[in-house]
């Protein structure tokens, strides 16, 4: 008897995971965050949605349900290694080893909620201070392309230029030679004249 309700105890007791999920096209995945059986195969049956993970962006996007993934995981749900890293990230774990804090009665309640929102602040200064770098650098190699950019067009442009001006200096016409001009027809014909007169 007590062995049947051993083997059914064990049967119905499941290791919950709090875990990623794929979904999106090829090479742009994006993940969804979920509390599924560790028995349930990656993109299958799963109990809840936490929110969705995006590595596309740059700082990643994470957004998830800080309530329910703090929930489930006092519930004793385990996080896989790369949602326990999003977990540390956004504070989860810290909050979960505050309440552990309280519940032994170590600290209160007020402490805690201090505490986490203290370094929730630090936290959130941090990430916008990266993000207003990243923008920073994006502009100024945007910037330093366009400079390239023209460089390379005003070279462009002056090389073409001094190719025009050397074939217009080789089709030009010679300049002309100042020769001896023939006598004029006039000064030929007085001079006949004067011939037959002698004659």
């Amino acid at each position: 008897m007590v062995d049947g309700f051993r083997r059914l105890n064990k049967l119905y007791k499941m290791a919950v995971k709090i875990r990623l999920a794929r979904r999106g096209r090829k090479k742009a995945a994006i993940y969804d965050i979920v509390v599924a059986d560790a028995r349930s195969p990656r993109d299958g049956k799963f109990i809840e949605k936490l929110g969705t993970y995006n590595p596309n962006t740059n700082p990643a996007s994470i957004d998830f349900s800080d309530e329910k993934a703090f929930q489930w995981l006092m519930n004793g749900a385990q996080p896989t290694d790369t949602v326990k890293a999003m977990l540390s990230y956004r504070g989860i774990l810290y909050k979960k080893h505050l309440q552990i804090g309280v519940n032994k009665g170590a600290i209160t309640q007020e402490t805690a909620d201090t505490r986490f929102e203290e370094w929730k602040n630090a936290k959130d200064a941090k990430i916008a201070g990266k993000v207003e770098s990243l923008g920073s650098a994006k502009e100024a190699a945007k910037k330093a392309a366009l400079e390239a950019e023209t460089k390379k067009k005003e070279a462009r442009a002056e090389a073409i230029r001094q190719r025009d001006a050397e074939k217009a200096a080789a089709n030009a016409p010679a300049p002309e030679v100042e020769e001896e001009a023939p006598e004029a027809p006039e000064a030929a014909a007085e001079g006949d004249a004067t011939t037959e007169e002698q004659a």
